[in-house]
């Protein structure tokens, strides 16, 4: 087809109909139904798992885990971004990525502690497909959007990713909590319901629900796989492939990412506004994304829910309530940098997120979790669309997109690496979540400081 022009409409569009498309792995895998499911897997109240040839808290574990793809995505988005700005054909890059991805949540289907390295490989593809996609459609905002177009079109892309992913969130949420609607076999032995007492054919009918609510959460991940593969190709279809160069891939061309950023870091040296942002983005990106990866593992483990299905009803409506409001901080945080501009409002929002870590430290009762996820929800699309424009129009004239997005995306990996890993050390050393997640609120105090530097013109 031919390729559609600069800030054109349809083009802007099926740019921001990606984030319809990835977004559900961001809300189910990440966010919600895996968590649960992965906490449902562990049926002593003392949740150990041996992998790796060590025993961890099962928290630390995935939280490590989580720490270990980031620096893989860190290490070779470099790498991957320098070969895509050499042929030029990002496009492809961002398509594979996306593949995997999708397959990997496909995989979750069969996830299980008895297979535990196999079932972390399948976590681990959704992970860095997801994230590394994210390099090569990040990279796309300055090609395919004017400076004046970016702030918009970048929150207009997270709102329609909280639609989108709340929309499939529902329906698998039907599946799990009335798993008997959807086929699934919620039916209990004949000889207990012969035989039995009314207490053990109550715990055997509650018993068949929880295994049937397991298998929807099986079914959930097959979903959000096929949704991602399948609504990403409108926006695979009108993207340009890339800055064509006619270059083919040698040798030496696959450590030129890193080159590369020697030099975006070079030119970094010469742009003090660019510079010190970074920075800052480095800072309060880091306990931002650790939050948003831990919240639910927090709310299933120190939250004190009645029970089972209060608690699964509760952590997932949490979710979607907090990407419900994200969809109105996202919009409203677009608004206020219009108005104050992009540092000043980065600066207000950190100072609520440095709140929220204190607030969360005292959380006991559902309704204390409640509270914190509209508040969560409110500045978590905020901060995630404007801390990408602001990057993209602190930008100099280039061609080279990517490898600018690759230095933005490898700080952002990196700094997610150091908050996972403090995170789980700190889960794992003292057993508890909360120590963790006040630590945070450093990394927050830090960013407005650096944030503060950060010259308001050239």
């Amino acid at each position: 087809m031919t390729q559609l022009q600069k800030g054109s409409k349809k083009l802007l569009n099926a740019w921001a109909f990606y984030d319809w498309a990835n977004s559900v792995y961001t809300l189910t895998i990440a966010s919600s139904i895996f968590p649960i499911f992965y906490s449902a897997l562990f049926m002593s109240e003392v949740k150990k798992v041996t992998a790796f040839g060590f025993e961890f808290k099962s928290t630390a574990l995935i939280t490590f885990v989580t720490a270990f793809t980031f620096l893989v995505v860190a290490l070779t988005s470099p790498i991957l971004s320098g070969i895509a700005d050499y042929v030029g054909n990002k496009k492809n890059f961002m398509k594979f990525f996306c593949y995997v991805g999708g397959i990997g949540c496909i995989g979750l289907y069969w996830f299980s502690l008895e297979h535990i390295h196999i079932s972390l490989l399948f976590y681990f593809m959704g992970l860095i497909g997801y994230w590394g996609s994210l390099v090569f459609y990040n990279s796309y905002l300055p090609d395919i959007a004017f400076p004046e177009q970016q702030d918009k079109v970048s929150a207009k892309g997270f709102s329609m990713g909280y639609i989108g992913s709340v929309l499939l969130l529902i329906f698998n949420l039907a599946m799990v909590m009335k798993p008997e609607f959807f086929g699934f076999n919620t039916s209990i032995a004949p000889d207990i319901l012969a035989n039995g007492t009314a207490s053990e054919i109550t715990i055997a009918t509650v018993a068949a629900k929880d295994a049937a609510s397991i298998n929807a959460m099986r079914v959930a991940f097959i979903t959000v796989g096929v949704w991602w593969i399948v609504f990403s190709q409108y926006t695979f279809y009108i993207l340009p492939k890339g800055v064509s160069s006619g270059h083919k891939v040698t040798k030496a061309v696959v450590f030129n990412g890193f080159g590369e950023l020697k030099l975006v870091w070079k030119d970094l040296t010469k742009n003090l506004r660019l510079k010190r942002y970074l920075l800052a983005f480095f800072v309060f990106s880091m306990a931002v994304q650790t939050i948003m990866l831990v919240a639910v593992y927090f709310g299933e483990e120190e939250i004190a829910w009645a029970d089972s299905d209060e608690k699964t009803m509760g952590l997932i409506i949490s979710i979607l309530i907090i990407q419900l409001v994200a969809v109105v901080g996202a919009i409203l945080t677009s608004k206020a940098s219009s108005k104050f501009g992009n540092i000043q409002t980065l600066i207000v929002v950190n100072f609520i997120w440095m709140a929220l870590c204190f607030y969360a430290y005292f959380m006991i009762t559902p309704k204390d979790f409640y509270i914190a996820a509209a508040s969560v929800g409110f500045v978590m699309g905020g901060i995630q669309s404007l801390a990408r424009s602001t990057y993209s129009k602190f930008l100099p004239e280039t061609k080279d997109t990517t490898s600018y997005f690759s230095f933005f995306d490898v700080a952002e990996k990196i700094g997610i690496v150091i908050g996972m890993v403090i995170f789980a050390t700190i889960d794992q050393i003292t057993g508890s979540m909360r120590n963790a997640i006040l630590f945070l609120f450093v990394f927050f105090l830090i960013g407005i400081v650096l944030l503060f530097r950060v010259p308001r013109t050239k």
